[in-house]
């Protein structure tokens, strides 16, 4: 997955305003106790990153 797919992903869910603010903010066990933005930039494949978040907040199926 693109970096900008998963982007897209996150504002279509999130909204644009708040996509960016979750993935700065929200602390994931899921992700090694790391937020979106620290996973991408340790290495984290985009694609494993959005599985997290949509099993972490519970992303409808039809938008995986």
């Amino acid at each position: 997955m693109r970096l900008t797919v998963f982007w897209q992903r996150m504002a279509d869910h999130f909204g644009s305003g708040y996509a960016d603010t979750f993935a700065r903010d929200h602390v994931m066990t899921e992700l090694g106790g790391l937020t979106v933005h620290e996973a991408l930039d340790s290495g984290w494949a985009a694609k494993d990153v959005w599985r997290v978040v949509c099993t972490v907040m519970n992303v409808p199926g039809e938008r995986h």
